[in-house]
């Protein structure tokens, strides 16, 4: 297949999106709940274009980690001096969708299945992806007495965190690639793909009503916490064991407006993705203690320290990895189409790439022109 074929495939096949992500979860990861708002360090110095308040967004997941420890660590804050951050928590992609869509939110760390849904939904002018954030972090775990080997998922009850979530469509993609048969809507099939809310999960695992789960962190390591076993990463399917699971969304028009700012928030993003890197477990823990003050509870470290593991943190959102996740979705028989063209914007990001000494990064075609 051609590069231009395979974009144009790729383009086309993400359409179904808006329809599937919009009663799922950013990438299956999260959960429904009402938001919830973080006291913030307190900004010092002038702010920046004059703006007073910058109302930022993110899921109280660890895939989210950068925006975690980014807001617990006050790297976010101080690279925004006298502009405060406000902080708002979602742990469904469709409300941080609507929150930024209202005008009550500016930007915020969400998966891609939702970008793509409030890109398409607003006819490409709601928002764009101005920066990566997580790669990884999903594994297929499965009950080890009645799952061996993956010729062993044949006839079992398998779950993924929604039916077209980025969990699903890969499922899917790779039980269409082992020659098996599944009606992606129903789920039924030679193999059952049980679509089941993240926190449920654990608990139908227990009961027995589950034989395993393709599900992102920290689901996966909390399976194997209760006796589960890890089959399959799914990074060892994708080039370079890379794939997009968080991405950064600006709303357009506060991109416009206060490019200054975004750029703020784009270095405090960088440099606390270079902190986490550079200090994996005091960035595990300070991720651990801002999910205690969020969610009142942290993670024991039979979860915290194999799913922290599992996560890369970057700045490349990874934009090349849509064009096969929609392949992906194409095969599985879930998508239509879209114009995704201009979804992205990362020159504002690879400014501040710049000035830090890295490298660019690429949009895969799909940039804002």
């Amino acid at each position: 297949m051609s590069a231009d074929k395979s974009l144009r495939r790729g383009i086309a096949a993400l359409a179904a999106l808006p329809l599937l992500a919009l009663a799922a979860t950013a990438c299956g990861y999260g959960s429904e709940s009402d938001e919830g708002k973080d006291a913030a360090p307190a900004a010092k110095g002038k702010p920046i274009e004059g703006l007073d308040k910058v109302r930022i967004g993110y899921f109280p997941n660890l895939t989210h980690g950068t925006a975690l420890v980014g807001d617990q660590q006050g790297i976010l804050q101080k690279e925004l001096a006298g502009t405060q951050a406000s902080y708002s928590q979602f742990n469904a992609g469709p409300s941080a969708i609507e929150a930024l869509n209202s005008d009550s939110l500016d930007i915020t760390w969400i998966g891609p299945s939702p970008a793509i849904n409030g890109y398409t939904a607003t006819d490409g002018k709601g928002l764009r992806i101005i920066g990566g954030s997580a790669s990884g972090g999903v594994k297929l775990v499965v009950n080890p007495e009645k799952i061996k080997t993956l010729d062993d998922l044949k006839g079992k009850k398998i779950a993924t965190p929604q039916h077209g979530n980025t969990q699903d469509v890969a499922f899917l993609n790779w039980i269409k690639e082992r020659g098996w048969k599944v009606d992606p809507k129903s789920g039924k099939g030679d193999v059952s793909v049980v679509r089941t809310d993240n926190k449920i999960t654990p608990d139908a695992y227990k009961s027995g009503s589950l034989d395993g789960a393709w599900v992102p962190e920290p689901t996966a390591s909390k399976l194997v916490a209760e006796g589960a076993k890890v089959l399959l990463d799914e990074a060892t399917l994708w080039p370079d064991k890379k794939f997009v699971i968080t991405n950064i969304v600006v709303r357009q028009e506060f991109l416009k407006e206060h490019p200054k700012v975004v750029e703020a928030v784009l270095r405090g993003a960088v440099k606390t993705n270079a902190w986490i890197n550079a200090n994996p477990d005091k960035a595990k823990a300070a991720a651990n203690a801002k999910l205690k003050t969020l969610t009142g509870k942290a993670l024991p470290p039979e979860v915290v320290d194999p799913a922290w593991k599992s996560i890369q943190f970057i700045d490349d959102p990874l934009a090349s990895t849509l064009d096969l996740e929609a392949e992906h979705a194409v095969k599985a028989g879930l998508l239509e189409e879209p114009d995704l063209n201009g979804i992205y914007d990362l020159k504002p990001l690879n400014a501040v790439l710049k000035a830090e000494g890295k490298p660019a990064v690429d949009d895969a075609g799909l940039g804002v022109k």
